[in-house]
């Protein structure tokens, strides 16, 4: 059909987070899995993502791909969801902003400090982000406050902001401010968001050992 999703992803990749955008959607979505190596790095899937990765979308004959740019398509593609505030609303421009916070300074800052680097005093023009401890205080100012990021409304940025501090607190990439767990809390608990991590569970592939 015109309007079908396919959802191209890995259990074990950032689509978990596109997972739980379209759990929040609610519409039908079909998932194609690519594992990694060379399914992922070959001429087929590179017709899709010529970068070779995870994730990837197909709303009819559109591919998106980059995740922020996924959870923003879908937000716009089905406004019904109520996860984007809509054109002209005043909550418009902080959506953006905090969408586009997390797909830069925060994905750039954690990346960084998880291969170990530290921006040079003095060179932290040279950054979009400043330094870590810039990135880590704006967010607590965003976060120190119940509710979303938006205030009441829940919204695609919260989904991908949101999982971006799940992640990076699980595994020491982020500082656990008593701000963002209680962020993180009130995001996991969604009905969506454990939906979502379920189905990605069923499909990891079980560890190996010995």
């Amino acid at each position: 059909m015109a309007d079908d999703l396919v959802f191209y992803t890995h259990p074990q990749s950032r689509g978990r987070i596109v997972r739980w955008m379209l759990e929040e959607v609610g519409k039908p979505y079909r998932t194609e899995i690519i594992d990694f190596g060379p399914a992922m790095k070959g001429a087929a899937y590179r017709a899709i993502n010529p970068m070779g990765k995870v994730p990837a979308l197909r709303h009819g004959e559109t591919v998106i791909t980059e995740t922020a740019a996924i959870c923003a398509y879908l937000a716009d593609a089905f406004p019904e969801s109520a996860l984007a505030p809509p054109p002209g609303d005043r909550l418009r421009g902080p959506y953006y902003r905090w969408l586009f916070f997390a797909a830069g300074p925060i994905e750039a800052a954690m990346s960084n400090k998880a291969l170990g680097f530290v921006v040079p005093d003095g060179r932290e023009r040279m950054m979009g982000y400043g330094t870590y401890a810039d990135v880590m205080n704006a967010l607590e100012r965003a976060l120190d406050q119940p509710g979303y990021l938006l205030g009441e409304q829940f919204s695609a940025a919260d989904v991908y902001l949101g999982s971006q501090v799940g992640f990076s607190m699980q595994f020491g990439m982020m500082e656990k401010r008593p701000a963002f767990e209680a962020y993180w809390a009130r995001l996991s608990a969604r009905p969506a968001a454990i939906r979502a991590r379920e189905i990605d569970d069923a499909l990891t592939p079980p560890s190996k050992s010995g």
